[in-house]
């Protein structure tokens, strides 16, 4: 899972304060491994950083993000898109107070998005496995998907405006409507990714910005120890003493550096939450 949100940095070689940098979020999906929640900071939102950060992943893996285009340049990849998105832009299209009107094209396709995710809230209650999820997401949601698409590709939006730009976000993300059905340990929607990326959009009304690419980059850093700390359960202060105290390097081997890993056993035993 990725996604990426504005933050400002003040001192970048050749570009304005007000220029708009970026932060982004790496993140493992609802696929039952050890959680991993990365940061990192570029410049600028091109594509190409995104295929950078996946460099050396396994081909064939699967992506969820949102709509933005720069993904597409990560190669080798099988997309999946976010439904909650997709029913944002619905809600959007919505007049005013007409929001329990069951005539209206755009609240009854927010009810086919609905029901697909009223679909896998049933299958977590009944903690089925992900071949379980896998079938029963071709018996369930690939005809509510199908349906869903047929109407998009007929509908007249008329002169509402915001229900022309959902059916368009829609269509443009076509091929990767089906994707998730493929694999049970993909996700719906990208919401995870989202939650993961607040602490970053939160921050910045209490930090504000970044004097330099540095600090920008250390601030990543220190996100993503803090928000792996939270993923595993850790006690924070306990967490970050124990790092402080035996001073992680960059002359480390990868087994000193595991010993510190927020999954280690002795940082569980250490630090966990009790």
């Amino acid at each position: 899972m990725m996604d990426e949100t504005p933050v400002q940095v003040l001192k970048e070689n050749g570009r304005k304060a007000q220029s708009k940098s970026y932060f982004w979020l790496i993140r493992i999906g609802e696929d039952g491994l050890n959680p991993i929640v990365l940061y990192n900071y570029t410049p600028t939102r091109a594509g190409t950083n995104a295929e950078e950060f996946l460099r050396g992943v396994e081909s064939g893996f699967y992506l969820m993000a949102d709509g933005f285009q720069g993904y597409n340049k990560v190669k080798n990849v099988n997309r999946c898109t976010c439904w909650a998105h997709i029913r944002r832009y619905l809600l959007e299209a919505i007049p005013r107070g007409h929001d329990k009107d069951y005539t209206n094209p755009a609240v009854q396709r927010v009810l086919y998005c609905d029901k697909l995710f009223e679909y896998e809230r049933t299958y977590k209650e009944k903690n089925l496995s992900f071949k379980q999820i896998q079938n029963r997401r071709l018996k369930d949601q690939k005809p509510v998907i199908e349906g869903f698409l047929l109407w998009v590709k007929q509908l007249d939006p008329g002169s509402n405006g915001k229900l022309k730009k959902a059916k368009t976000y829609i269509l443009n993300r076509e091929n990767y409507l089906m994707t998730y059905l493929e694999d049970g340990r993909c996700s719906l929607s990208n919401n995870l990714s989202e939650n993961s990326i607040r602490p970053v959009t939160v921050g910045q009304k209490n930090w504000l910005f970044s004097d330099s690419s540095d600090g920008a980059t250390a601030n990543a850093m220190y996100l993503t120890i803090v928000e792996m700390a939270k993923a595993y359960d850790l006690n924070l202060y306990e967490y970050l003493k124990f790092l402080l105290e035996h001073r992680p390097n960059e002359n480390m081997t990868d087994e000193e550096l595991d010993y510190l890993a927020p999954w280690s056993i002795d940082v569980q035993e250490q630090c966990s939450i009790k």
